[in-house]
């Protein structure tokens, strides 16, 4: 029904936000996220991976299978204003991470952050971006997971998450401290790991759209890699180098086996999508094309006032066929 137009563009711009705003709590876009730091604090480790690994990209899945897939049209017209609030939930995110006391808190405040890159990749409208969007899901599941699983294992010996009780934890535990940094490595997005990959793509499709600022929002949202790699790094450094000012944690234990398994998978599969990136996008960029087929046609306005030789719809033709189906969705929905 909305497809044939079967709503005026009122109606589909009211549906548009009531599905985008319940999908945004879910993911959580700011200013919608203040749930999620006291979610993930209070949360057993089970809870927060499974959270941060699979129950956030039900909101990042809907805003792209639903707001931007049943509602192109909406979504194009609404593109610049969301787009300005996933830029803030980069920056602020990272910004209020920096300054958390509180181990478990700041991973919380970096799944804000991170989850800002994959709503800014979706409304890029891009190709390219939504496929950074989607693979940042997967890169986000990983790396936050693993720190999620990383800092659960450091509380069942210290039963605490503040810094100040950590420090110099490095000498006592030093595998512990290897797949940390791998894991802090992964979500700053160190080339030749997975973060990288996601980041990269979300970022140039956001440089190369064709939505209103798009240029200005990608310039921004690199900013969010800046603050991420300090955020993490001090952590890193709080809980692992410097001096070791309690004395229970010379002798804290060091990982044991089943630990390590559990890690193992993680870490490996960090790297290989960090390298081996194109096993998945044969995958997601047909999903992602067939979901957004106005992905392919957001150059729309800039292309129906390049060559005034020809008329509208041969200039959108050139384009794509996809946007074709945009235009005429935009002309159905006015008359309405």
């Amino acid at each position: 029904m909305i497809a044939h137009g079967g709503f005026s563009s009122t109606a589909l711009q009211w549906l548009f936000l009531g599905f985008f705003i319940a999908f945004a709590v879910k993911v959580p876009l700011f200013p919608l996220h203040t749930w999620l730091p006291d979610a993930h604090v209070e949360a057993p480790t089970a809870g927060s991976v499974l959270l941060a690994g699979v129950l956030l990209k039900m909101g990042t899945y809907g805003l792209l299978r639903f707001c931007v897939g049943m509602f192109p049209v909406q979504a194009l017209h609404n593109s610049t204003w969301i787009n300005v609030l996933a830029v803030i939930g980069i920056i602020y995110g990272a910004l209020v991470a920096l300054v958390q006391p509180n181990l478990k808190k700041l991973i919380a405040y970096s799944s804000v952050s991170h989850l800002g890159f994959v709503v800014l990749g979706i409304f890029s409208l891009t190709t390219i971006g939504a496929d950074g969007a989607v693979y940042q899901m997967l890169n986000h599941g990983i790396s936050t997971g693993a720190l999620f699983m990383l800092a659960g294992m450091l509380y069942e010996r210290k039963h605490t998450y503040e810094f100040k009780e950590f420090g110099g934890l490095a000498t006592p535990m030093p595998v512990y401290a290897t797949f940390f940094l791998l894991a802090v490595l992964s979500s700053v997005g160190l080339p030749l790991l997975n973060g990288f990959v996601g980041e990269f793509l979300v970022l140039s499709g956001t440089f190369q759209s064709a939505v209103p600022h798009g240029m200005l929002f990608a310039i921004l949202g690199s900013s969010g890699v800046i603050w991420g790699a300090c955020y993490l790094l001090w952590m890193y450094q709080k809980v692992f180098y410097g001096q070791i000012h309690h004395d229970e944690n010379k002798t804290l234990p060091e990982i044991d086996g089943r630990e390590r398994i559990s890690l193992v998978p993680l870490v490996v599969m960090a790297v290989i999508m960090g390298v081996a990136s194109p096993y998945w996008m044969k995958s997601i960029e047909p999903a992602v094309v067939s979901t957004m087929p106005q992905a392919a046609g957001t150059k729309v306005q800039a292309i129906k006032h390049s060559n005034p030789n020809k008329t509208d719809q041969q200039k959108l033709t050139s384009v794509s066929p996809a946007a074709v189906v945009v235009q005429n969705a935009s002309a159905t929905g006015g008359q309405k």
